[in-house]
């Protein structure tokens, strides 16, 4: 984990000093004549280039000084705990509801109730208490070998576990938070004896035991080690957009499969990138502005569009590279109950021998 230098007009390492905690990040300025209104302290679990020139524009649009700390999403939570009230982070931007929750049982949040996020962002995906918002969503889906897999087969998530796959079914591990989710998502709709039926069908399905990252899994189907796994959309964008010749060859040769899309089914499976503002926040004011900011339609459609993934507001159409991936139904299950019903899905994932 470190601190990121990103320059607007002038650069200037600022150390912020609380109960004797000192921190080096770096700031962005509006301009060296202004006088600037506060600042806002933000740990971001996602990378730089991802939030830094949304974050620019809202420094000069209201004249406040962003300082940005990346890091991985457990690091930073585990420095947020570690702080505690001597926190100097206002906000912590990180992704999958399942680790918002977290940080909201770990204590390092604050509820707010705001007008404008209500109204901006669907209850399903926001904090039922309010302690955390989505800022993007994407979904968790499958791909699929065309040359291998008629898309005709394909329907569901639910089955994945029928016998027709054995052998043919690729997966990251149970600890992935995303897959932890997907399970989540499935207790909700399905009830544990089902989901646990499922679990062990996929299992058993595996063409090898779970392995890599998306982009690993989405290049094992192109290659032929498996017929079909799960994936994140946004992966699926970043290699149709890659400068590399093998990686624009996956997106190729990998199709994109909406599952639950029948009548009467629950729809796609979609997680989010979120905020919320933390516990020890002493910039409130600056963070909440900064949290509507990140609703407003321009942030959304930049917001969307540097990393593949769908906007949270309605009305803000799908970024123009994601027209090929065609429209679907999403699930609207709270995804509130994605963090709620981690420890069981984990538990499942365990039983059923997920590795």
């Amino acid at each position: 984990m470190k601190s990121h230098k990103i320059t607007h007009i002038t650069e200037r390492k600022l150390f912020f000093k609380r109960a004797g905690l000192i921190t080096l990040a770096s700031s962005l300025l509006i301009s060296t004549g202004l006088q600037a209104k506060g600042e806002v302290n933000i740990y971001s679990a996602r990378k730089e280039s991802l939030i830094a020139p949304v974050l620019d524009t809202f420094s000069k649009e209201n004249d406040v000084v962003v300082n940005l700390i990346t890091g991985s999403a457990d690091a930073l939570l585990s420095r947020l705990k570690a702080e505690g009230d001597a926190s100097p982070a206002d906000m912590f931007i990180t992704v999958d509801a399942g680790r918002l929750h977290r940080a909201k049982a770990a204590g390092v949040l604050r509820s707010i109730n705001n007008t404008v996020l209500n109204t901006n962002i669907p209850s399903h995906l926001r904090d039922s208490d309010g302690y955390w918002f989505g800022l993007s969503q994407r979904a968790r889906v499958i791909f699929y070998n065309p040359k291998k897999v008629s898309p005709e087969d394909l329907s569901s998530y639910e089955d994945l576990a029928n016998s027709k796959w054995k052998g043919r079914i690729c997966v990251r591990s149970s600890a992935n938070i995303y897959n932890q989710s997907l399970v989540a998502s499935m207790l909700e709709a399905d009830g544990r004896e089902k989901t646990q039926a499922w679990i062990k069908g996929l299992v058993s399905n595996l063409a090898r035991p779970p392995f890599g990252g998306d982009i690993d899994l989405l290049k094992a189907v192109s290659a032929g080690v498996c017929d079909l796994t799960l994936a994140n959309t946004y992966y699926y964008g970043r290699l149709g957009q890659s400068d590399s010749a093998d990686e624009r060859a996956v997106y190729n040769n990998v199709k994109l499969f909406w599952p639950n899309q029948g009548e009467g089914e629950r729809g796609a499976h979609v997680n989010v990138s979120g905020a919320g503002i933390t516990a020890a926040a002493t910039n409130i004011e600056n963070a909440t502005l900064l949290l509507e900011f990140l609703t407003n339609h321009a942030s959304q459609e930049w917001y969307a569009h540097v990393n593949n993934e769908y906007p949270v507001v309605k009305g803000v159409g799908a970024p123009e590279m994601l027209e090929p991936f065609g429209t679907f139904r999403a699930d609207t299950i709270s995804l509130s109950q994605l963090g709620e019903n981690n420890r069981e899905a984990v538990e499942l994932m365990d039983i059923a021998g997920w590795k």
